[in-house]
């Protein structure tokens, strides 16, 4: 079952008012996408990539849009769920979308050494700690509705 639109307002309203600097630590995390270490593409992907496994609707309409706003193709974006079976992404996207996935699936995966040296052929070491922080980053988004945007604060799916 997923949490309503106007529950996760109310949520995110409580955590601006209760714990300010909480929630700015969550917008800034989910802000990395701004470094140019992983690329705004890469970090698109995954965070729609992971808003599919979460089952976040309101999510995917938001990271699709902005994937397609930064010209991200739609068959990729299409294809994404099917990434594994594809041949339109690139190993490095391969990499991050299978971190992505094992890094979510946590309570599965138990994210396993093998995963992580996987990861570790693609991405530095720092640009792995941001791609993690970036991918839980999600699920704190998710959990807490800490997000917000003007358009979402009116309860409409963004245009």
């Amino acid at each position: 079952m997923s949490v309503g639109k106007a529950k996760i307002y109310e949520i995110t309203n409580r955590i601006r008012k209760c714990s300010p600097r909480w929630h700015q630590g969550v917008i800034s995390i989910g802000d990395l996408r701004q470094t140019q270490r992983l690329g705004v593409g890469l970090l698109d992907l995954v965070k729609t990539r992971v808003s599919q496994i979460n089952g976040c609707a309101f999510c995917l309409d938001m990271h699709t849009k902005d994937a397609r706003a930064r010209g991200e193709a739609e068959q990729r974006l299409y294809a994404l769920a099917a990434w594994h079976e594809t041949p339109f992404f690139s190993e490095r996207e391969r990499a991050g979308l299978a971190w992505a996935e094992t890094v979510t699936r946590v309570a599965e995966t138990h994210v396993p050494e093998e995963a992580f040296e996987h990861a570790r052929q693609y991405f530095t070491e720092k640009e792995l700690v941001d791609l993690t922080l970036a991918i839980g980053s999600c699920g704190v988004e998710l959990g807490s509705g800490s997000r917000p945007r003007n358009d979402q604060e009116k309860g409409h799916i963004r245009d």
